[in-house]
This record gives C-alpha cells, structure tokens and sequence, in this order.
C-alpha cells in the first residue's frame, strides 16, 4: 500500500516576517528542542535559565527568541506535532509496514510526555487558539491511521484493526498517573498493544 506523506502542523511566521541568521536559528531550534526535554522531564514550571543553560546560550538569548513562556510553550508544541506526523512517512519508508507502525507509537509515548508536561500552559493556549489542537489532532490521527491501514494491507497486523481503536488505546496512556515509571511503562503497554495487533495477521479479519 502505497503510503501518503502527512502535511506537517503549519508553522506562525517570525514576528517580524524576517529570515533568521544561520547562528539564531541554530540557536532558537536548540531551544526548543531543549525545552521539549526539560518541559517533559519537569513540568511547565521548569526553570527557563535551566532551557538556555542546556540549550548554550545565554537567557537573553532565549528571550529574544521567545518573549514569553506561553510562546515557547507553543513553538514547542508545534515541534513536537510536527516531528512525529513526519515520522509516520520517514518509518513507514525504512521499515516493514508493523514495524513501522511499532516505532511511531514509541515516539507517540514521548510525544504523549512532553504533552503532559506543557499541560497548564496549553489549557491557556486553548482558549485563545483552539484551532492550533484540533488540527494537530487531525493530523496525528492521519499519520497513525496511513500506518495501520498499510500494516492491515500488507498483512503484518491483523485484518479487523481499526486505525480509531488504537488512538484510543494510545489515548489510555495520556490519562495513567503520571508516575517516575510512566514513561517506561508506556514503552510496555505499546509492545502488549503491538503483540496483540500482530496475532492472527494475514487471516481473514
């Protein structure tokens, strides 16, 4: 089955509409990859000097980037969304259709991860651009619903999968109790979730 590339979340121009110099885009890039570990190991309350002292550069730095909290929180976000619908097509191309599949879901724990983090802030968020959520949401569901559907062509998972009954069981690992062992956990259940996709593949559904 032939798999469509997923259209990335939109990005919001710079504020200013101008192009970024090679240093400063290195530089904002790093921070806010940074700070989708540090939001995801400590919370939306993690220490913005921590984000630029990991990251290299100086708060200043990290300001001029990013005015405020809530602006990281969203550039972050974005990101975040934005790597894992890509994914689904760079996987899908390297790997066995379940595979694949398996390896999506992996990220999607750690997408899941950062999400929790960025919590309060994007409740915040939601209320001011809710249209930012329902179309990340839209497209995730694109990308897990293009691999399950390729993994039920190739027979590698079984027949009667449904693409919403697996979002819905990822969705379970969203609402655990957010436990130090969540993350390695949810590596877990996503293995038991795959086991079960596997068996009986290539039957009649």
């Amino acid at each position: 089955m032939a798999f469509e590339p997923v259209t990335t979340v939109d990005q919001k121009p710079a504020a200013a509409d101008k192009p970024l110099r090679a240093d400063a885009q290195r530089n904002r890039d790093r921070l806010a990859e940074v700070a989708a570990a540090v939001f995801a190991e400590r919370g939306i309350d993690a220490s913005l000097e921590e984000i630029a002292r990991r990251a290299g550069v100086g708060i200043g730095t990290l300001y001029r980037h990013f005015p405020t909290r809530e602006h990281l929180v969203e550039v972050v976000y974005r990101r975040e969304a934005e790597a894992l619908c890509a994914a689904a097509g760079e996987l899908a191309a390297k790997h066995p259709s379940d595979v694949a599949l398996e390896e999506w879901m992996r990220r999607f724990v750690d997408y899941i991860a950062t999400k929790r983090g960025l919590a309060t802030s994007l409740r915040i968020l939601f209320t001011t651009n809710s249209g930012l959520f329902s179309d990340t949401s839209g497209r995730v569901s694109q990308a897990l619903r293009q691999l399950v559907e390729a993994a039920v062509a190739d027979g590698t998972i079984r027949g009667d999968v449904d693409a919403s009954d697996v979002l819905h069981a990822l969705g379970g690992i969203y609402s655990a109790p957010d436990t130090p062992e969540w993350r390695d956990r949810s590596r877990r259940l996503v293995k038991l979730l795959m086991d079960g996709l596997r068996f009986g593949a290539g039957k009649a559904g």
